[in-house]
């Protein structure tokens, strides 16, 4: 008896497409940013959310979005502003933030205080993973 191949995600499905997924993903978003920041609300549901699109990813559930077979010559100038970012990062949160050298993230706080900021950089949190889950 021959076993059946997986079910293949090449098949376009209806909910896969930019009028369902946004609209989802805003949703979301708007959910996710009306918790106060670092709080067990906001941590469990970006747990849930998170979780579900790594499932969503590993269970090939999710048509595929083609792979480049080669970066474009530019592609590596993407990594400068990544690394620098990183450095700065790193550095200022190993000699300790304060108010005169502080981490981006100790800059940011003020901005994400308010849930409308906040839900839009979770929909940018949002829209990242499902790229990457289509990938």
């Amino acid at each position: 008896m021959e076993q059946q191949p997986e079910l293949s995600a090449d098949v376009p499905r209806a909910w896969d497409r930019p009028v369902v997924t946004v609209p989802t993903l805003t949703f979301l978003s708007l959910i996710g940013g009306q918790f106060p920041s670092f709080s067990t609300q906001a941590n469990v549901y970006a747990i849930g959310t998170g979780g579900a699109l790594v499932w969503l990813g590993l269970a090939n559930r999710v048509p595929r979005r083609p792979v480049p077979h080669r970066l474009r010559s530019g592609a590596g100038w993407w990594l400068v502003p990544v690394l620098v970012f990183g450095v700065f990062e790193a550095s200022t949160f190993m000699l300790g933030s304060r108010d005169d050298f502080p981490t981006f993230s100790k800059i940011a706080d003020p901005l994400l205080d308010d849930p409308l900021v906040r839900s839009v950089a979770y929909f940018g949190w949002l829209s990242a993973f499902w790229g990457l889950v289509r990938r």
